[in-house]
């Protein structure tokens, strides 16, 4: 068993010719569309080297400074260095870098294209930071066929696509997955096409008239979704895409960030959903299903009003003020009509019975194994 660091020392001086690209190359291009470059490689087809990358990056900030950075994955940057030597990605290029979050869009969105030694191109998407803005484009994914961000993913792709003309893949982890999943269903045929595989990181699924359009299931070939054992966003929504689920040497929510992934060799240590994991997935499932889409959005513009009462624009923000956080939405709160308080509450209700019902459901099927053990 080993990390991402340890792949990258044992096989980054493999080039593709002698292990073809696979499973854990395409999380680690996911997982780096999350190193901001602004400034660095321009929203266009001029080329970065992946040493030009790294060196202007690393200019005017240490390592430190990387792992002291709010971005969602703070270590994603550190992986610039362990990809340097060798034949694997040495060679690799950066292009295309799409930055822009629009608030009064709900849309948080980047994108960037690598060139590799194989002569195909990698579409990344990037998840969600710790923008409020990102979060709430989340919540939108449960209650609209198209957001904004996905709707930009597709253009991005088309874009990208004619201007290259080589074989593409596309991947993205956590909302990057839903967007890549997405944007190579609803790009041109004349892109689709020329996608020989399409990676979902721990990355949502679908409302359900999404997942039933022809678009949608012309892909379902190409598509590949792999989730955490405890994976809680990768279980939200629909996804008919093969499953496929790897151990983690993380906990709980922390099991998210595919940087804890385990590997064996060149590819992802496989298991089987844990208990917890079956657990969250069912009742997260069974409550989302009772909520109807208007509700689901009443219930999302609730929530987020609440968040927009405290002033700040990220998470880290509402974190370090917390006392004034707290009063800002309890505040807010009170400001509620209260049909809206009604509904956050019995909402929140619902979710706690679906997770009771299956945390019941789960204690009795054990207890009717240990007594049929027994009776044999």
């Amino acid at each position: 068993m080993a990390d991402v660091y340890e792949y990258l020392r044992w096989r980054g001086d493999v080039p593709f010719v002698g292990d073809p690209f696979g499973e854990v190359d395409a999380m680690i291009l996911s997982m780096l569309a999350y190193v901001k470059l602004d400034g660095i490689v321009e929203d266009g087809g001029k080329e970065k080297t992946l040493r030009e990358v790294y060196d202007e990056y690393y200019r005017d900030r240490t390592p430190d400074d990387v792992r002291a950075d709010k971005l969602i994955q703070p270590k994603s940057p550190l992986l610039l260095g362990s990809m340097l030597s060798g034949g694997r990605f040495g060679d690799m290029t950066f292009s295309f870098y799409d930055d822009e979050t629009v608030s009064e869009r709900d849309m948080q969105f980047c994108a960037v294209t690598y060139r590799l030694s194989d002569g195909t191109a990698f579409v990344a998407f990037r998840g969600t930071d710790s923008t409020l803005t990102g979060w709430r484009e989340d919540f939108d994914i449960s209650f609209q066929s198209r957001t904004e961000g996905q709707l930009k993913a597709a253009s991005y792709l088309d874009r990208v696509g004619k201007a290259l003309r080589v074989p593409l893949r596309v991947g993205g982890h956590s909302k990057g997955g839903n967007l890549a999943v997405f944007a190579s269903a609803f790009c041109s045929p004349y892109v689709r096409r020329r996608i020989k595989a399409v990676y979902s990181f721990d990355g949502p699924g679908f409302p359900r008239e999404t997942v039933e359009t022809e678009e949608y299931r012309a892909v379902l070939g190409k598509t590949v979704s792999f989730i955490p054992d405890t994976s809680l966003i990768g279980q939200l929504l629909i996804s008919e895409a093969p499953r496929e689920v790897v151990k983690s040497t993380a906990k709980g929510i922390g099991q998210h960030d595919a940087l804890t992934w385990s590997i064996e060799r060149n590819r992802f240590e496989k298991t089987e959903l844990s208990t917890a994991g079956e657990m969250i997935g069912r009742a997260v499932g069974e409550w989302i299903e009772k909520i109807d889409y208007d509700t689901r959005k009443s219930f999302t513009e609730t929530i987020f009003s609440l968040f927009a009462s405290t002033g700040a624009d990220t998470f880290s923000e509402i974190g370090k003020k917390k006392g004034k956080s707290a009063g800002a939405i309890l505040s807010a709160m009170k400001d509620l009509s209260r049909e809206k308080q009604r509904e956050l509450i019995r909402l929140i209700a619902m979710l706690g019975q679906s997770g009771g019902a299956v945390a019941t459901d789960y204690i009795n099927k054990k207890i009717e194994k240990k007594q049929d053990k027994e009776t044999d």
